[in-house]
């Protein structure tokens, strides 16, 4: 299926993008708190799409692509970030 490839950044919990997506892939970097970064479909009390752990240790930021056609966001994309970490989504 080709789309046309998008991308949104954040620095703060909030919906990043509105509207049913497939998010591709993401980048994110760690400020000094560790903490779950958590992205939701349906804003902040909506179903967790994905969840994954960030160290307190500041990193490089960090790449990773999502297989096959990506995680379906039926409403909007809503993150939740640990104090001072930042995230992209590319999705389409």
């Amino acid at each position: 299926m080709q789309t046309d490839v998008l991308s949104a950044h954040v620095e703060a919990t909030g919906t990043m993008v509105t509207g049913r997506v497939r998010v591709k892939g993401y980048q994110f970097l760690g400020a000094g708190t560790a903490g779950d970064i958590i992205l939701r479909d349906g804003g902040s009390g909506g179903t967790i799409r994905l969840q994954f752990n960030i160290s307190a240790t500041p990193l490089n930021p960090l790449s990773f692509l999502i297989p096959g056609e990506g995680i379906l966001f039926y409403t909007d994309v809503h993150v939740t970030l640990p104090t001072g970490a930042k995230i992209t989504v590319f999705y389409g």
